[in-house]
């Protein structure tokens, strides 16, 4: 039996995803390539916008055109969010949510035994549910592997619609994480990336914080280097940024999620911090770790968006210096508060300022790229390009191309950056 699967959205869906990939071949499945022919397709679904439901849709009717005999099965955010548009899609088989993914096999095993039957079993998340202990054994990639550490949201912004896609925030335990760490390392795995929904609030109903999971990770041998995925600018105390400076193996890359650079538009939004605080944050890590990046996601036309506060976030982005950032335009959002506000622009302005933005945000990544020239890094390497030509980064996430004659994938090795293209540094092995 052939099983195949297809992911929309972020770094924890490709977690969960490999995580069913594990548990469909544990039980005797074989994976393969969704490109392929299946017995069973499965989509793990993103409803951050409309756009990612519209996208899981067509995906779904190619696969049922291409293959009319096989077995859909929908689960993820978008079930969970808006159930009763999903139970609508009359050619998905099995659909299940983003709770509760131990089940999903059991499911499409049922169907498969009564000729294709719909089963449709969204579980509702409640206040006392518990973090699913899924776990994976290899990743994707071959150097780095991104680990769920925390689940749910509860700071609702007002154009967010996760947090009723995610429930509320729960954590996975000390003893689960460092057991699957461990395995990740036992396979090879030089890097790992902790991931979560809103991966700031770790450990709240723990009583931890997220610096004990990276401490943690760090003392795993076989990993050496750790690394975050995107955090909230407001969660990250001084107690957190002086531990983390005490890690060796910690990446000094904090991916912190601006969304604008315009007070006013941050309150809209219902942000919960605003630019100075920003600002403070990204003085108290520069101070505290030599050669650190700041990278961000940035938003433009938002409902309300002036021409002064659009210009005023293009300014502030350029003062904090990012060494990237992912700039997307504002999509009203069915179930949010900020789909019912006023003044909502046009496609015409939103794209317009996307440009803006990305011109002006590719300008502080060169200067951030310029900056590293000259500078000995470590380079865990992780691709091959083509003829001689090799791929990694550095701990600060700066992307380095080598020439040389061995294959390097897997492996860290000291590397002089001597030039820079805009895109990428260019280096040569000490």
């Amino acid at each position: 039996m052939r099983a195949a699967f297809y992911t929309l959205g972020c770094k924890v869906n490709q977690y969960e995803t490999q995580a069913l990939e594990d548990i469909f071949a544990a039980d005797g499945f074989d994976i393969v390539e969704h490109s392929e022919p299946a017995d069973v397709y499965i989509i793990n679904s993103c409803t951050v916008t409309s756009t990612g439901d519209k996208k899981t849709r067509q995906i779904l009717h190619r696969f049922k055109r291409q293959n009319p005999t096989a077995l859909t099965v929908l689960t993820g955010c978008f079930p969970q969010a808006f159930p009763e548009q999903a139970k609508a899609m009359e050619e998905v088989n099995v659909i299940t949510g983003a709770a509760n993914r131990t089940a999903l096999l059991g499911l499409v095993k049922q169907s498969l035994a009564a000729g294709g039957k719909r089963f449709v079993e969204i579980t509702p998340h409640t206040r006392n549910e518990e973090f699913e202990a899924l776990t994976i054994r290899r990743f994707s990639e071959r150097t780095r592997a991104f680990v769920k550490i925390q689940d749910g949201c509860e700071r609702y912004c007002s154009y967010c619609v996760i947090p009723y896609a995610r429930g509320f925030v729960r954590s996975k335990k000390p003893a689960d994480l460092l057991l699957e760490l461990d395995g990740l390392a036992k396979a090879g795995y030089k890097e790992v990336v902790l991931v979560g929904i809103n991966l700031s609030t770790y450990g709240k109903e723990l009583g931890l914080r997220l610096v004990d999971a990276v401490e943690l990770a760090c003392s795993v041998n076989g990993i050496e280097r750790v690394r975050l995925g995107s955090i909230e600018p407001d969660l990250i105390t001084d107690d957190d940024i002086a531990r983390m400076a005490k890690q060796p193996k910690f990446c000094p890359q904090f991916h912190l999620a601006l969304q604008s650079g315009c007070d006013a538009t941050l309150d809209r939004m219902n942000r919960h911090y605003h630019t100075s605080d920003f600002r403070e944050l990204v003085q108290r890590i520069r101070r505290n770790f030599t050669n650190s990046s700041i990278t961000t996601d940035i938003m433009v036309g938002f409902a309300g968006e002036t021409e002064d506060e659009f210009a005023a976030s293009v300014d502030f982005a350029k003062e904090i210096g990012f060494a990237k950032a992912h700039v997307f335009a504002y999509s009203v959002r069915e179930g949010t508060r900020a789909a019912k506000f006023p003044n909502q622009l046009t496609n015409a302005v939103k794209e317009e300022r996307s440009h803006r933005m990305i011109e002006a945000t590719d300008q502080t990544r060169e200067s951030f790229l310029q900056s590293q020239i000259g500078l000995v890094e470590d380079v865990l390497f992780e691709s091959h390009v083509k003829d001689s030509l090799y791929t990694g980064y550095t701990p600060n996430y700066t992307p380095v191309q080598v020439l040389c004659s061995e294959d390097v994938r897997g492996t860290i090795r000291k590397v002089k950056i001597i030039s820079s293209d805009g895109n990428f540094c260019q280096g040569e092995l000490v």
